[in-house]
């Protein structure tokens, strides 16, 4: 598995968390970079693309995080994971794992915000050591997944992907897991949707979710 690195330099234009417009967002810039990445998640901000011109920076007034101690589990999906079809491997096809999330058709969605330009600095991101990927694979096939970014104990999910039915859910059970025992008590997943609320996502407010990441 990749060696995780400590990352320092948290002073940035992105230090500025309140300085943000009415849609949550604190910048725009025309490039991206590993260097404004790293300085961005450090201090709680994440890109969030919706066309090939520019890329707007977030830092919402409402953040989505997992805290493990609330993470619920049905019993119908225990009783699925019970069956052990599935296997969990860590950050070994992490290229795949971020072209599938970017590539694989969503129940309501028409497309994706994984532009190529974001895919490549994320790719090299994880070949820095601060970026990493959770996955499911079934038969030795790659199935399902997810990845983020980790920077020392903070951790923000950006995506994730199944082309087997439960796929996902079982790749975000045991990356729980995994954080869990490394001693960490929550992820951020930055918005909710249904399938994180089932598992018992909420949103809290900016000012929180900056007390919780100061913490770390």
């Amino acid at each position: 598995m990749t060696t995780l690195k400590k990352y320092q330099n948290k002073e940035s234009i992105f230090s500025d968390v309140w300085n943000t417009d009415e849609y949550g967002i604190l910048l725009y810039s025309y490039d991206i970079s590993v260097e404004a990445l790293l300085n961005a998640y450090a201090n709680g901000v994440f890109p969030w693309p919706y066309d090939d011109e520019s890329i707007p920076w977030f830092a919402p007034d409402e953040r989505g995080i997992l805290e493990f101690e609330k993470l619920h589990i049905s019993k119908r999906l225990q009783r699925h994971f019970k069956k052990n079809e599935f296997e969990f491997r860590i950050n070994t096809n992490f290229k795949k794992v971020i072209k599938n999330c970017a590539t694989v058709t969503r129940k309501g969605q028409s497309g994706t915000w994984i532009t190529d330009k974001l895919l490549e600095v994320y790719t090299e991101l994880n070949k820095e050591g601060f970026a990493i990927s959770f996955e499911t694979y079934y038969n030795n096939e790659l199935v399902g997944g997810m990845y983020g970014v980790l920077i020392d104990n903070y951790f923000a999910g950006e995506s994730m992907f199944a082309l087997k039915s439960n796929a996902s859910k079982f790749a975000l059970v045991n990356t729980c897991d995994f954080f869990r025992r490394k001693g960490m008590e929550w992820i951020d997943i930055q918005t909710i949707t249904p399938l994180l609320q089932s598992f018992g996502a909420t949103e809290i407010s900016k000012l929180r979710f900056m007390q919780k990441l100061k913490s770390l």
